[in-house]
């Protein structure tokens, strides 16, 4: 797996994430989703996230 698909893949679990528990347990972790989707936006211009310092340290080509 690649660092990008790697990236997509916990973005989207993240994202997942924060909703239920933003619909289940506090409004407050949609602030998680809103962090998940402009970490996303900035790396679509400047392709650098700091997930990806991580999933490379994970052995991600």
């Amino acid at each position: 797996m690649t660092v990008e698909r790697g990236l997509r893949l916990l973005a989207g679990i993240v994202i997942l994430v924060s909703v239920a528990l933003g619909m289940t347990v506090n409004h407050n972790w949609y602030w998680l989703t809103a962090f998940v989707g402009l970490n996303l936006f900035q790396s679509a211009f400047t392709n650098w996230c700091p997930a990806m310092f991580f999933l490379k340290k994970l052995g991600l080509r």
